[in-house]
């Protein structure tokens, strides 16, 4: 079931966010989390999604034990006392980062060929490893006080046609928000009509949400300032400040002015495209007239996005790159 949450007289969506896998998590160690990232995200998302003045108390909304602790950290004896919190509407989706890419490249799952007992066995353990992730992540928001609901894809009937979406029930996803809910959605392994089976990446969920919640704007937070030239490890490599998106989809860096092409490179063990895939989907947002952030998390810069400071001014010293439509 597809849903425009516009068209049914509901307020619109103001923001939805993708947590790069490579941000919040410790992309060189196998499924290591960044936590003080992290946390830092989940504070700037705090900060950003309260409407009106922030309560200087933090109730926090994960009462399960956490790891090396032997207590369960529980304000409810607060909470009755507690004033409700108003959050204005976001929605987060995040990537997999190194959970799920090891799993899922070693057994090929992103090909496709479920007969195969490898690719069926990677699926599991692809989904066990990104399940994990949307866990920990949907528990650090949730301690910073976030109402947030973990919606795997695969268990919410997403599924693709040759890797794109052929269904999608956002009916989940609306309802979920309309309660008052933040729903954390990731990169996921789903059935495929063709394929047998793929990888949905957490870029083209983004596009398939953008494109049917409308929300004010797209923020993405990676590990590095922004969209580079080229691999932005490499000495004299350019930060592009703005990116143009035409009538066609087609975009094109006009800040700064570039005389040479921009290069790419995939890390081997990324199944989802990398940053080309990145700025492709970018771009299919941005060109529903929906300007798109991408910048590096918990900075500065990231606090200014999400909070959508931006939106009517930019200025020089801020450090990201903007994808908007040229109308």
């Amino acid at each position: 079931m597809e849903l425009n949450l516009q068209e049914s007289g509901r307020r619109s969506i103001r923001c939805i966010v993708k947590l790069g896998g490579a941000a919040i998590t410790c992309k060189n160690e196998l499924e290591k989390i960044h936590d003080e990232n992290l946390e830092i995200v989940a504070c700037q998302l705090r900060q950003a999604m309260m409407e009106g003045s922030v309560p200087s108390k933090v109730i926090g909304m994960d009462w399960s034990k956490r790891h090396g602790s032997s207590e369960i950290a529980c304000d409810v004896d607060v909470l009755g006392d507690q004033e409700s919190s108003e959050f204005s509407k976001f929605v987060v989706v995040h990537g997999a980062g190194s959970f799920g890419h090891f799993q899922a490249s070693r057994s090929g799952v992103h090909k496709g060929g479920l007969e195969k007992p490898i690719v069926k066995a990677g699926f599991v353990a692809t989904r066990i490893s990104v399940t994990n992730l949307n866990l920990e992540i949907v528990r650090a928001l949730a301690r910073e006080g976030i109402p947030t609901i973990g919606m795997s894809p695969f268990a919410c009937g997403w599924s693709t046609s040759k890797r794109d979406v052929a269904s999608a029930d956002l009916s989940i996803v609306a309802k979920t928000i309309d309660s008052g809910f933040v729903p954390v959605l990731h990169g996921d392994a789903v059935l495929d009509n063709i394929l047998g089976c793929t990888i949905l990446s957490g870029d083209v969920i983004i596009r398939h949400l953008a494109d049917h919640l409308k929300p004010e704007y797209v923020v993405f937070l990676t590990d590095v300032l922004g969209v580079y030239d080229r691999p932005p490890s490499e000495p004299d490599a350019v930060l592009l400040k703005e990116i143009s998106v035409g009538q066609d989809g087609s975009w094109k860096v006009v800040n700064p002015v570039l005389e040479h092409t921009v290069d790419y490179s995939v890390a081997a063990h990324d199944t989802t495209g990398g940053m080309e895939t990145k700025i492709s989907e970018a771009a299919m947002i941005a060109k529903l007239g929906i300007d798109v952030y991408i910048v590096k998390a918990a900075t500065s810069h990231s606090q200014r996005a999400l909070s959508g400071d931006l939106r009517d001014y930019v200025p020089e010293d801020w450090l990201g790159t903007i994808i908007s439509f040229s109308k």
